[in-house]
């Protein structure tokens, strides 16, 4: 049974971290072979240091000559991603930065696990685990301390971009430490932020303490009223100086930051990364489902929290296991929901779920950065996964 009081810490990393700016790079691949061949295959590691950006992976379009059109055009894209997020420093600039490209060719044997079944429902392209899930402590219906840790970098990069905090760069992390009282976040007890920053603020070489009085008015309104205090403590560059970040300062990985990307910790994660992979691939696509669903099951009001679990088989279209766990709603039976929810995704087949969600859009660069969960569905496709369209009909079965 849940604890009803206690704490917790989540932490979040802004779209300059470098394993962030690695995730964004390989999406923005993930992008360009969808934009052009919408059953196209992609699974593409990135890896950023010091002015230079490596690809590595393998990829599929409709033919030979499709797929290497695409792969000629992937460096301008890239550069731009890094323009975009605002690197253009003497330890990585997206001008200057040397870009090597060794993605190839999908592996046929990997490849007849997905489409020796195309006949009938395709199979999945790997077995897995997967994990969804929500909570009601949040609007979004996500962990309180992950939400409030996004939005504080969200908010600053915003304001960075803006020309508004102009001793902003690009890296940064947040963590958020609450206490939940009864099952409820009450109160802040501690906020951390690692900004990297110009060497002056106003004039003044950059300081802890200003660095805390530049952010500290814009991080603030973002919290419910009451919950900080003069109790929470305010960790901002606590070693002192960031100056040099980025993948200058610390190589990046595409796929480092599951944790950061799904619950902040506050749920199960199958150990799967997201970014880099097209939405064949259930690592990613039946992840979107899993949260798809458990959302709505909340929105509905079956629940206060929601977790689901889906496992797959490579080359098998059914799962081969469907859970749901209410945390000890006595709503509805979990047993009733494990045979609905799939049904109302056709089954929860991996063509199915990149239906029902349309998923084979170029839609990804946009998740890379501050969560694939919680966010506003778009006018594009993006984040269709965070819609709560079943809720009414879910509603009725309780």
């Amino acid at each position: 049974m849940t604890r009803p009081s206690y704490i917790f810490t989540s932490e979040s990393v802004s779209e300059g971290h470098p394993d962030k700016v690695a995730d964004r790079i390989s999406d923005v691949v993930v992008d360009a072979f969808l934009e052009q061949a919408p059953e196209a295959r992609v699974a593409c590691e990135t890896m950023v240091t010091t002015n230079r950006i490596i690809l590595a992976g393998e990829v599929r379009a409709n033919s030979k000559e499709q797929t290497k059109q695409i792969l000629q055009s992937l460096e301008p894209k890239v550069r731009e991603a890094i323009k975009d997020i605002g690197y253009d420093q003497k330890g990585f600039s997206w001008k200057k930065a040397k870009f090597s490209n060794h993605l190839h060719g999908q592996s046929a044997q990997i490849a007849q696990g997905v489409d020796s079944s195309e006949k009938k429902d395709e199979g999945a392209g790997d077995q897995g685990i997967m994990f969804g899930y929500a909570t009601d402590e949040t609007p979004e219906l996500m962990p309180a301390t992950l939400q409030y840790s996004h939005n504080i970098l969200h908010r600053l990069a915003a304001l960075r971009h803006a020309g508004t905090l102009e001793a902003l760069e690009p890296d940064a992390k947040s963590q958020v430490t609450l206490l939940y009282e009864n099952g409820v976040p009450t109160q802040v007890l501690s906020i951390v932020v690692s900004h990297q920053h110009k060497r002056r603020i106003e004039g003044k070489i950059a300081t802890s303490k200003r660095m805390l009085d530049l952010i500290r008015p814009h991080i603030l309104p973002l919290f419910p009223e009451g919950m900080i205090t003069r109790k929470t403590q305010w960790h901002v560059n606590p070693t002192g100086r960031f100056e040099i970040g980025g993948p200058d300062g610390d190589c990046g990985l595409t796929g480092r930051k599951i944790i950061v990307d799904t619950y902040g910790g506050a749920a199960p994660h199958g150990g799967g990364a997201f970014s880099g992979k097209d939405p064949t691939k259930v690592d990613r696509s039946a992840a979107y489902a899993c949260r798809y669903l458990a959302k709505n099951v909340v929105a509905a009001g079956l629940a206060k929290k929601c977790t689901i679990q889906i496992g797959y088989a490579i080359g098998v279209a059914k799962p081969l296991s469907f859970y749901v766990d209410l945390h000890g709603a006595d709503t509805i039976d979990p047993a009733l929901l494990e045979k609905a929810l799939p049904e109302m995704m056709g089954g929860c087949t991996p063509r199915a779920i990149r239906e029902h969600l349309g998923l084979n859009r170029p839609i990804y660069a946009r998740t890379a950065a501050y969560g694939h969960f919680g966010r506003q569905p778009d006018n594009e496709g993006g984040f269709s996964w965070e819609k709560t369209d079943l809720a009414v009909a879910l509603s009725k079965l309780g």
